[in-house]
């Protein structure tokens, strides 16, 4: 049973970042699970309760990266480059939906959707973390500006990416991200 409701949650995950949320159909996310409606109803009675579901998972995912960047890199700066360089780890995906964060965020807001709070806690998880990271790297009294500036600059590179399919902007962009980052770590807070 566990197993079922895992599968459904993957495949609304998937349909909701590279369909949209509203866009998206209990049928389209069933069909391609073979699950019957009663099935389908036992596990979840509406969209909604489906979409929480993804952004939980979307959060546990999340903070499981931020937890492996942080033993795989030695300093604060190579963490905050790990987050930079997921632009380039995911470059076909931006380029064909965009970000899957920003995005769904996006969209939760335009419908004005009571779950649009919960989506932006993803911003929130990864803006805390770099926020972190930068006061680790000696910046303690911009930290939080300085982690809002790279979400920003992350999700309009995440825009451009899209609207232009093109991967030598993400790369030129992420060099760019990656030097300023630098530059602030180095420069005195």
């Amino acid at each position: 049973m566990a197993q079922t409701r895992e599968r459904i949650i993957a495949q609304a995950d998937e349909l909701f970042y590279t369909r949209g949320f509203e866009a998206t159909s209990l049928a389209d996310i069933a069909a391609p699970l073979g699950l019957s409606r009663g099935n389908f109803y036992y596990h979840f009675k509406t969209k909604d309760e489906i979409l929480e579901a993804v952004i939980d998972l979307r959060l546990e995912r999340t903070a499981l990266r931020l937890r492996a960047w942080e033993t795989e890199s030695d300093t604060p700066l190579d963490r905050i480059i790990c987050f930079i360089r997921i632009l380039i780890q995911n470059r076909s995906k931006i380029m064909a939906w965009g970000c899957p964060v920003g995005t769904l965020v996006s969209e939760l807001s335009k419908l004005e959707h009571v779950a649009h709070t919960h989506a932006a806690e993803l911003f929130r998880l990864f803006i805390d973390w770099l926020a972190e990271e930068f006061r680790r790297a000696g910046r303690k009294q911009d930290a939080e500006a300085l982690a809002t500036h790279l979400m920003g600059r992350s999700q309009g590179v995440a825009a451009l990416a899209q609207a232009f399919a093109d991967p030598a902007l993400i790369e030129a962009e992420v060099q760019q991200m990656t030097d300023w980052a630098r530059q602030q770590i180095a420069a005195p807070a």
